[in-house]
């Protein structure tokens, strides 16, 4: 018999799971309406890797060869599949969990979301898609859309959540990445991560997605403050009073990522849970098609 608690998470993930995909694609749909596919080289002539066969993988293209050397079917990559491989990442750490009254989702479920609908544009348009740190090469098909959805919505009930900040892992030439989160640490941190993908040709693009309240702090009055992630309680007497200097900061936390990302020739875009979610997918999927242009 199955682990109470193992059957009552997949209980649970199968019945969030489906309103996600159908919300997804329903976001997705409405922002495919108003933009043309992207733009795509002809298959290239140098080798990148073999990767297993996936359902939905047509027949012509195993690498018949390689795969009569063991009992698993093989696709032969060329280096213009690699080029259109794109690694997606969700920050998952408690800030991402904050939800104000203010805002219909969460930040992380926005971002959830928005990921998602992403990756179901991009597979619409043929490309292969993965989540960074899966430990899976990208892929297409509903398969893969539903493997997406299915990872990010364990790792956002996991007991633990995530870092912060997206891992340094080794991708193939010509990747690209698509990394969402609110991006509230230090910019030094972030920029080590950006300028180790840019130093091996890697393009990406950052979405920050903030909640209302973190953006205007409409608070008045005395208002007290708990930081989610260890950093303590603050009581301020009269909140208004700091308002201005608070968004002088955002302004500047922004300003930063927006150096660095130009410096490594990526990208940055921001986005507030109360406004609509169509608005920042079709501009990272614009962002997208612009850069294979």
């Amino acid at each position: 018999m199955a682990d109470p608690a193992v059957r009552q998470r997949a209980e649970e993930l199968a019945s969030t799971l489906p309103p996600l995909l159908v919300a997804a694609e329903r976001v997705a749909m409405t922002v495919a309406q108003g933009v043309h596919g992207r733009r795509r080289v002809g298959p290239g002539e140098s080798f990148w890797q073999y990767r297993r066969y996936e359902q939905g993988d047509a027949a012509t293209v195993i690498d018949w060869r390689q795969s009569a050397k063991s009992d698993r079917l093989f696709v032969r990559q060329q280096e213009w599949e690699a080029a259109q491989s794109v690694w997606l990442w969700r920050d998952n750490s408690p800030s991402m969990h904050y939800r104000s009254a203010f805002a219909p989702a969460s930040k992380v479920d926005r971002a959830t979301l928005l990921l998602v609908a992403l990756a179901a544009l991009l597979i619409r348009g043929g490309e292969r898609v993965a989540l960074l740190g899966e430990g899976r090469l990208p892929s297409s098909g509903r398969g893969a859309l539903a493997r997406i959805s299915e990872t990010l919505i364990v790792r956002a009930r996991a007991d633990k959540p995530t870092a912060s900040l997206p891992p340094l892992e080794q991708l193939p030439r010509f990747a690209t990445m698509v990394f969402i989160g609110d991006f509230l640490s230090p910019p030094e941190e972030m920029e080590a991560i950006i300028r180790g993908y840019a130093a091996r040709g890697i393009g990406g693009h950052l979405l920050q997605v903030l909640d209302p309240v973190e953006e205007d702090l409409p608070f008045e009055g005395r208002t007290e403050f708990e930081g989610v992630e260890g950093e303590g309680r603050l009581v301020v007497s009269r909140v208004e009073g700091l308002r201005a200097l608070y968004q002088g900061k955002l302004a500047a936390q922004r300003e930063a990522l927006r150096h660095l990302t130009r410096a490594a020739g990526w990208t940055f875009t921001q986005h507030r849970t109360d406004k609509p979610a169509q608005v920042p997918l079709l501009t990272l999927y614009e962002t997208l098609s612009a850069a294979d242009a």
